[in-house]
């Protein structure tokens, strides 16, 4: 089980994204949800500057499950949602894959980093967590000390040249009298996936509840009805897919913590 709180009980959701940052560089290995409350957290992913325009066009046609939040240009390490970090540092844990196959999950990827790379950054649903919480919703995940449920769903992305690949949600339990005040508050924040792709019977997604891809089941409370959001995962599953030579991504639900403020993707 993985608190929202470390060992020393350090107020993680109190902590400036810089000082969680070097937490990460320093070794901490934890899920991100609930860190740093009122700062956006991002998906990563990098590719060789040959594919990154394929997955630039990628996220073009399929805006909602990849948001881009910014782009570290080849080689680059930093950038302004990160001013003085090091994007191979500063994520508590990457996955890195050669043509499609997970072959290592470091702390640290300055191993296996090349002046090719290009980085993007993609919105991640963590943002909108202290809305919903603001809102009245818990955060099962979060309440449960778990990592947040991510699922490959039977639903296929728009491709774009040699990347395709299915659209990843993650799920959150609601109440099903909240559901409705649930899609209103995550809708103003189209920047890091919007409102919910679907509400309920998992099965037209083709998934199964208790068997998620990627992260933990959660325990879902008499009462409350599951509600998937498009997941910057995605980008992950269409690597897994569509097989180029190297690619780099965070650990799922291990984000990167930006400098940016929650405030600065609501939309009036």
């Amino acid at each position: 089980m993985i608190s929202p709180a470390n060992d020393d009980e350090t107020d993680v959701a109190s902590l400036p994204p810089a000082e969680a940052r070097g937490m990460f560089r320093g070794g901490l290995v934890v899920p991100t949800s609930g860190w740093s409350r009122g700062y956006a957290q991002a998906n990563v992913l990098a590719i060789p500057r040959e594919q990154a325009f394929d997955l630039l066009l990628f996220a073009q046609r399929n805006p909602k499950p990849c948001p881009i939040l910014g782009v570290l240009e080849s080689g680059e390490t930093t950038g302004p949602l990160l001013a003085g970090g090091d994007i191979r540092t500063d994520v508590p844990k990457y996955t890195v894959y050669h043509d499609g196959e997970k072959v290592d999950e470091p702390t640290d990827i300055s191993a296996h980093w090349r002046d090719d790379l290009v980085t993007f950054l993609i919105g991640c649903s963590f943002t909108f967590e202290a809305a919903l919480q603001d809102g009245g919703i818990s955060i099962a995940h979060i309440d449960q000390g778990v990592n947040v449920p991510m699922y490959r769903t039977n639903r296929e992305c728009a491709p774009a040249g040699a990347m395709s690949g299915p659209l990843v949600v993650s799920m959150r339990p609601v109440p099903a009298a909240q559901v409705a005040d649930a899609v209103r508050i995550t809708s103003r924040y189209p920047a890091v996936h919007g409102a919910p792709v679907h509400v309920g019977n998992p099965g037209e997604l083709g998934i199964q509840l208790n068997e998620p891809d990627f992260g933990d089941a959660v325990e879902i409370p008499d009462g409350h009805l599951p509600v998937f959001w498009a997941c910057g995962v995605t980008p992950q599953a269409a690597v897994m897919q569509s097989r180029p030579p190297l690619a780099i991504g965070h650990a799922p639900g291990h984000m990167l913590i930006t400098d940016a403020r929650d405030s600065d993707y609501l939309v009036p």
